[in-house]
């Protein structure tokens, strides 16, 4: 069996028997739940019972099974001599000398030219951190938590004041959602352990949400934006259908979970309302407490029991708890920021396509000004992170114009657009989607 016929058998991982060589071919028959191979560099890896140790998830890991897997692999390790040791008793084989280094659809020459331009950006040292950026940005949070509190325990709680109050926590706990993203993507600190520990203070403790939920789930839309079975972020429940593919699936088959072709009116009522307020943290205390996740409960029930310690006094235990679902509805901006990056953009089954050609076609920009790069946490340069998933954010707009470059030079499109626009653009493609889930409903 492999390339050349110089291995019959497959080598055990870790058994120092001979490695093996294969074709992509062979290795792609390896991409079930129970069987599980990948390539970095040429090396051919058996991940079948390390994916389940994998910490970044096993189903970020998973999903790359029968595939070349090294620029996902660069992306998101900070330290791959690290990350090799891992790897090491792992190997089965490499790649036969006659196959390419590249499978599916990728295109070799845009690989090479993106890997000389994260070697030209890490040279210029636009993986290093300005420190107190992040400190300032943390500053701001913990000053409007603090004022909010101030106010309304000094002023009162009548409406305008509880108002003015909720408006104040419901802004620092976006800018959190912002920071603790920087943190989760270890984009801050060179040790991966302080980023960590920095994260599950922020989003367990300022927003009673779990490092470990965030890391698999969004890990997995990093590594696989936009297609369908892979990234979590378009798995709408059946209650939205996206793109254009998966609307004529669901009416070819009528499938009619829901009147599809009034998705974007309801969207409003049942989308960044509901998403985090009830959702998301409905999942989040689920997934803490069925996987024994005792390390984030504990920093997520510290959230809670300071808010009700510092509110409870003021408003009563219904009025605390009444205040904090009205501060998350308000800060629904935050999925407003996240899907106008994508929903509008294409969504689609794997293509098994190279890193650049994959995040650009799921990815756009919104323009840049100041207010922009607040409001968003400086994910108006969507394009710049999800190529650069570690990139400290204030550097994305160092590098947006040499990727720019080298999209016009191999015909990738780079979408950029004003923020309003962004936003419509996420009600349009939902109303697009729809009509042709009904056309499909009822002509196919």
């Amino acid at each position: 069996m492999g390339g050349g016929g110089q291995q019959t058998e497959p080598a055990e991982p870790g058994s120092g028997k001979t490695a093996g060589v294969y074709t992509w071919e062979e290795v792609q028959k390896h991409s079930s739940r129970s069987d599980q191979w990948l390539v970095v560099n040429r090396k051919v890896y058996d991940i079948t019972q390390w994916a389940k140790r994998h910490p970044g998830g096993s189903r970020v890991i998973s999903h790359y099974a029968g595939e070349d897997a090294t620029e996902a692999f660069t992306a998101f390790h900070p330290d791959l001599k690290f990350v090799q040791k891992f790897l090491k008793p792992l190997l089965v084989g490499e790649l036969a000398a006659t196959e390419s280094s590249q499978d599916g659809q990728k295109n070799a020459a845009i690989i090479k030219d993106f890997e000389s331009l994260r070697a030209e950006v890490e040279k210029e040292g636009l993986f290093h951190t300005k420190p107190l950026f992040f400190w300032l940005h943390l500053g701001h949070i913990l000053l409007l938590e603090a004022m909010a509190w101030l106010m309304v325990t000094y002023w009162g709680t009548n409406w305008t004041m509880t108002l003015v109050c909720a408006l104040m926590l419901a802004t620092s706990q976006a800018q959190a959602g912002w920071l603790q993203h920087d943190f989760g993507h270890l984009s801050v600190f060179k040790k991966s352990k302080w980023n960590h520990l920095v994260h599950k203070f922020i989003i367990g403790h300022l927003k009673g949400a779990s490092a470990n939920w965030w890391n698999h789930r969004h890990f997995q839309h990093h590594a696989k934006p936009n297609i369908f079975k892979k990234d979590p972020d378009v798995n709408m429940l059946d209650v939205f259908v996206l793109g254009s593919t998966q609307p004529v699936e669901y009416g070819i088959k009528k499938i009619k979970h829901m009147p599809y072709n009034h998705q974007h009116k309801y969207f409003f009522l049942v989308g960044p309302p509901l998403l985090i307020p009830i959702y998301f943290h409905m999942q989040i205390m689920n997934t803490m407490i069925t996987r024994r996740d005792w390390v984030d409960l504990a920093w997520s029930l510290s959230y809670y029991f300071r808010y009700f310690y510092c509110y409870t006094p003021l408003y009563g235990f219904l009025g605390s708890f009444a205040l904090m679902t009205f501060v998350r509805f308000l800060g629904h901006w935050f999925v407003w920021v996240t899907q106008m990056n994508h929903i509008p953009m294409e969504i689609e089954h794997e293509k098994n396509q190279d890193w650049l050609t994959m995040q650009l076609q799921a990815t756009c920009n919104i323009e840049q000004s100041l207010f922009n790069d607040w409001f968003s946490g400086h994910l108006n340069f969507q394009i710049e992170h999800h190529l650069f998933p570690m990139m400290p954010r204030h550097n994305y707009h160092l590098v947006a114009q040499r990727i720019r470059a080298l999209c016009e030079k191999h015909g990738v499109q780079y979408e950029m657009k004003s923020l309003w626009r962004g936003m419509a653009d996420v009600v349009s493609s939902l109303k697009t989607s729809g009509e042709l889930w009904l056309d499909a409903y009822l002509h196919k």
